[in-house]
């Protein structure tokens, strides 16, 4: 069904606008005027974004063309767990998978969400399964997503995999906001610090230093520096800027690289103070998606090569390879995880436990809360720590800045008296 983007006039007679499903523009204009909307224009139409529909004018196929660049909106995490938990409650109620997502097409905000289920709807509607007409929009929903909803199909359990999803990916999201809300105040104070000293440097210091040339004294080794980094930074800062920004630019390229991944991984785990935080979210992600999906009716292997790609370190996307083709052969999860070196006892022990009692699944679960609940409380020491520092490394740059332009005067002031 197509999915309409339209101008309205409100009962206020107030211009709106919004996307709304309907069979053709005059169903748009019945649906709206039970709303008390009056239907002004429509602005474009898709058919549940699989294309402009035969037939269409050139006219309207400019408009859809407007109408798509305005349904690139990004879909957020928390969008996805929100729908996920609405479809849930729907199915969990007794309605009809295709009432449910017409009802979610009605309530979704966002036009390239709505665009999206529109389209997922329409195929389920022509019988196509939920977890294939998803897969058309893996690169949104992920490849664990539409494996978990295909084993709750295969199982007749859809409305309760739909819920552990819906858990799974608000967990997902709270524990990334926090790590973000964490970084934000540091990475505000190191931008505000950064911009403070290059002010002091470029405008600020030169003026003072025009003082100190008529001075016949030595100057302190402190005020030597300081004039020398200033006169560098204003002779050269066009070479500086983009030599610095290439810099960058070359690593961050050559650590995304298939060579130089495995090399900033390998960093990134044994770094001082956030290699222990991030091995422990890469492993807090890693237990409680395997538990997820093996709960759900994925298999093993399946659920490993899943696991595999949302772990996004190389070193244990390796390790978590290396187990699935462990398994293949027949030993169990935790002796290559064990032989890998990269997991704690506790993960490999609870594991093995997990696998010998039938409660695997259980025991993953529990490791995910452990490790989340271990990155909480390291967070909340980093940020605890991370404020002070930061603030006596301002003061302490600050201070230097003060003290070389101060002592010159100082001591002229000594040699007068």
């Amino acid at each position: 069904m197509p999915v309409f983007e339209y101008k309205a006039l409100d009962s206020a007679g107030k211009t709106i606008r919004g996307m709304l499903e309907a069979d053709s523009p005059k169903t748009l204009r019945s649906q709206l005027r039970k709303d008390n909307k009056f239907l002004t224009e429509v602005i474009g139409q898709a058919e549940g974004g699989r294309g402009t529909p035969k037939g269409a004018t050139s006219a309207s196929a400019s408009r859809d063309v407007n109408f798509g660049k305005m349904a690139r909106g990004r879909i957020t995490t928390d969008d996805i767990a929100i729908t996920t938990r609405q479809l849930a409650t729907l199915l969990g109620a007794g309605v009809t998978l295709v009432e449910a997502l017409t009802a979610l097409v009605d309530q979704v905000e966002k036009e390239r969400l709505k665009i999206i289920l529109s389209d997922v709807k329409g195929r389920v509607n022509e019988g196509s399964s939920l977890a294939d007409a998803l897969a058309i929009h893996q690169k949104v929903f992920g490849s664990l997503y539409v494996n978990m909803i295909r084993a709750g199909e295969h199982s007749g359990a859809l409305d309760t995999v739909l819920l552990r999803l819906a858990d799974f990916t608000e967990s997902q999201s709270k524990l990334q906001q926090k790590i973000i809300g964490t970084m934000t105040y540091p990475a505000i104070m190191v931008l505000v610090g950064v911009g403070i000293l290059t002010l002091l440097m470029v405008v600020v210091i030169p003026k003072v230093t025009k003082i100190f040339t008529t001075m016949k004294a030595t100057l302190p080794w402190t005020t030597r520096l300081l004039i020398w980094a200033s006169t560098f930074l204003q002779d050269w800062w066009f070479i500086i800027f983009p030599v610095l920004a290439g810099i960058i630019f070359a690593l961050t390229s050559y650590f995304r690289s298939p060579k130089g991944k495995p090399v900033w991984d390998r960093f990134a785990l044994k770094a001082p103070i956030f290699g222990g935080l991030l091995r422990m979210l890469a492993i807090s992600r890693f237990a409680r998606t395997l538990a997820t999906l093996l709960k759900s009716g994925v298999p093993l292997l399946t659920a490993m090569d899943i696991t595999k790609a949302v772990v996004t370190n190389s070193i244990l996307s390796d390790v978590v390879e290396k187990a699935r083709d462990a398994i293949r052969e027949g030993e169990s999860i935790a002796t290559p995880i064990k032989r890998s070196g990269e997991f704690p006892p506790l993960v490999y022990h609870m594991i093995s436990i997990g696998e010998r009692s039938g409660q695997l699944e259980d025991m993953l679960m529990s490791v995910a809360d452990s490790y989340e609940n271990q990155v909480n409380v390291r967070i909340g020491a980093l940020t605890s720590m991370l404020e002070p520092l930061l603030t006596v490394v301002m003061g302490v740059m600050i201070a230097f800045v003060a003290f070389s332009v101060l002592m010159p005067i100082l001591q002229v002031n000594s040699a007068i008296r």
